[in-house]
């Protein structure tokens, strides 16, 4: 790929002498054209790249191409990446930017682009071409990762319904079809009904408890809304820097309760008329467990499981209930010591679940004497920036730099990476919480490392958060909670798996062809480095004193680093083996709601139930939303590999070195990161680690080494 400087100097210069300058989705010669693209380029582009890929799909089936890597699979691979990559700019845009012209600009071509990949996946004719390449006699001595693209292909076209009879091959279309549709319509009600609720407070006394910087970002949210002039106060929203210092620190228990239950129905039938996604919900399950059913699966669950390193659902059910065994005594003591400590210290006999994160933290305050809010002093972004760029250049010998490219927000920034003088990668970082930009965090490619004519195309990454902002004027910084500074080296793993690739195959590169319950390793094996020592004194000053982390302060917070690991645990057992059920076990419309299957899930795992009118399955984006259904059981399973792999480094530092081990560093680039889809995951694994995961370090690292 041409430097952006170049490539953007002289497409000006084109632009200057055209006077109807090109699509900016259209132009692949570079970066994204943030500064350029509008939602009017949606259609016209999408179409123009859907027509090319039709074409070519017809010349390619011919009898006269022949099934060969460079005659046939590389000319598809060429067309398929540049409409990926336009429609991705799409995507992004309709996530962080979701305005109604690009919400209708996506929505309008989605069924399109929907209708295009199910006719792709259900091509006969390309399928043979597939199985005749992987049979000819020169399959062989293609590549290890060109071998593992044909075999993914191969796979996929069975998963796509190729083989199924041709009349029933127009349902099976439909199906992607709806549910790419449902998908979409299930993420944009969640984040209308986050938009839809406030809590104004007038008088400040309501407000006790609550950190100074919660208070300013609720007063600036309230001076910059439109309601300002006749209403004085404080605006609470139920994005996560407004809802969770609430529900955390606030003394109030009446706007704890209000802000929890308007969280806890976002999307509901208790909300308004058309953004509930209980019918959606239903519809999404019946049609995944119809399209299971076409392809001779006897669930979603197999279906979603033929491409991970996991077997079955039952495998992957017991691992779940064996994890939550293991965990239940320490969860059971968690919830005693929380309930005691509410009755005893707080006069609180009976403990809601608006009151559980205000309880806990008093708790751990009144154990460990500090705060979360305490610690956030630390953190102000630069320093966390600066450390996190630290952990990366020490480990895997890169330099990172800013950069200049067009985004599509002033707050967003532009970074690259260099290897031994050489660019590998770039990324966009977008930190910040806004109204129109989805929920959570993730990492999502924009570019990804393939070889084409004119060289080597490097990767680039979008890397998005939502942390709260700055709220200075004057240039303040804005400060991160620990748990904040936790999420952003996860998403850098993200990141580093799609950037650090040294694979030149594009359907195998960097996260590209990885086993989805092997996708989080690098994520969360980058979140243990959030608690060490020699990485937390170099990133943190204190935002008023400048003052490094106390280490009393660091020592306090490893003390409470297992506070309630037993709770916790069990929260994402219990979020993973719903999902699993609600795609192996469960039967749309049998008789029995989804929230029943919840209830029972809760009875069978979980310490801590909350009311019945909980709607927490209406805003699951990530299996109703989301690439995670039938796989949200892969956060755990991949933390085993994750807990695994850094015990690995841990050694390293206990022979007297530094968990920043560059040689251990080095292994783990070579063997996990730079190899990316082109081998199976557990060969990886084993490469770095010489042997099959093991949960032991997961157990330690959660405190839960005593056996039950």
């Amino acid at each position: 790929m041409r430097s952006f400087r170049n490539g953007w100097g002289k497409m000006r210069a084109l632009i200057h002498k055209n006077p109807k300058p090109m699509n900016p989705l259209l132009d692949f010669s570079g970066l994204p054209r943030f500064d350029a693209v509008q939602p009017e380029h949606v259609t016209p582009a999408i179409r123009e790249l859907l027509d090319e890929n039709r074409s070519l799909v017809e010349r390619l089936v011919a009898p006269a191409t022949v099934a060969s890597w460079d005659a046939f699979v590389q000319p598809m691979l060429d067309a398929g990446e540049r409409l990926s990559r336009a429609w991705g700019v799409v995507g992004h845009l309709h996530s962080v930017n979701d305005v109604p012209p690009w919400r209708e600009a996506y929505n309008a071509m989605l069924p399109e682009v929907s209708s295009f990949y199910a006719d792709l996946g259900q091509n006969l004719a390309l399928f043979a071409k597939f199985k005749a390449l992987a049979a000819d006699p020169g399959f062989a001595a293609l590549s290890s990762a060109r071998r593992r693209v044909v075999e993914n292909d191969l796979r996929d076209f069975r998963l796509s319904g190729a083989e199924l009879p041709e009349e029933r091959k127009p349902r099976f279309k439909e199906i992607q079809e709806e549910l790419s549709a449902l998908g979409a319509k299930f993420s944009e009600n969640v984040l209308d009904a986050t938009n839809a609720h406030a809590e104004w407070i007038e008088d400040e006394a309501d407000l006790a408890g609550l950190p100074g910087d919660a208070k300013a970002a609720a007063r600036a949210a309230a001076e910059k809304d439109g309601e300002s002039a006749i209403r004085a106060g404080w605006k609470f929203t139920l994005h996560a820097p407004s809802y969770i210092p609430v529900l955390q620190f606030c003394d109030n228990r009446e706007l704890r309760a209000r802000m929890y239950r308007a969280y806890a129905t976002r999307a509901s039938e208790f909300g308004p008329e058309g953004r509930n996604n209980g019918p959606l919900i239903d519809r999404l399950l019946a049609l995944r467990h119809e399209e299971a059913r076409m392809l001779g699966y006897a669930n979603f669950a197999e279906v979603s499981l033929a491409t991970k390193m996991a077997d079955t659902p039952a495998q992957v059910a017991a691992f779940q209930r064996d994890m939550a065994a293991k965990a239940r005594s320490f969860a059971e003591r968690d919830i005693a010591e929380l309930r005691d400590f509410a009755k005893d210290e707080l006069g609180m006999p009976t403990l809601e679940s608006w009151d559980l994160a205000w309880a806990s933290e008093k708790l751990k305050q009144a154990r460990y004497s500090f705060s979360d809010d305490e610690v956030k002093q630390y953190f102000p972004e630069p320093k966390v920036l600066a450390g996190l760029f630290r952990v990366i250049e020490a480990l895997f010998a890169v330099r990172l730099t800013p950069d200049i490219a067009p985004v599509w927000h002033p707050a967003v920034r532009f970074f690259r990476i260099e290897r031994a003088g050489k660019l590998i990668g770039q990324f966009y970082l977008d930190l910040y919480a806004r109204e129109t930009k989805r929920g959570g965090a993730w990492m999502d490619e924009a570019i990804t490392r393939r070889r084409v004519a004119g060289g080597l195309q490097t990767p680039v990454a979008y890397l998005n958060c939502n942390f709260p902002a700055p709220l200075d004027a004057a240039g303040k910084p804005a400060t991160f909670s620990h748990d904040d500074v936790i999420t952003l080296f996860h998403e850098c793993g993200h990141g580093l798996h799609h950037l650090l690739t040294q694979v030149d195959e594009l359907p195998v590169s960097g996260i590209h062809g990885v086993e989805w319950d092997a996708v989080e390793l690098p994520s969360q094996f980058m979140e243990n480095f959030c608690w060490e020592w020699d990485v937390l004194s170099g990133m943190t000053a204190h935002a008023e004193t400048g003052a490094p982390l106390p280490r009393p302060l660091y020592d306090k917070m490893i003390a409470a680093k297992n506070f309630q690991s037993g709770l916790q645990t069990l929260r994402q057992i219990e979020f993973g083996l719903f999902d699993l059920l609600l795609h192996s076990k469960f039967v749309p419309g049998a008789g029995t709601g989804f929230m029943d299957l919840l209830a029972g899930v809760r009875r069978e795992v979980a310490v801590l139930t909350p009311p019945e009118w909980n709607r927490f399955p209406h805003s699951f984006s990530h299996i109703f939303g989301g690439g995670y259904a039938a796989g949200y059981y892969s956060y755990k399973w991949a933390e085993v590999l994750s807990a695994d792999a850094y015990e690995v480094f841990e050694e390293a530092a206990k022979a007297g070195g530094s968990t920043l081990d560059a040689a251990t560093g080095e292994r783990f680039w070579r063997e996990i990161l730079s190899v990316g889809g082109s081998r199976p995951a557990l060969e990886s694994f084993k490469a770095f680690r010489g042997r099959e995961p093991q949960p032991d370090a997961l157990l330690r690292h959660h405190g839960m080494t005593v056996a039950a």
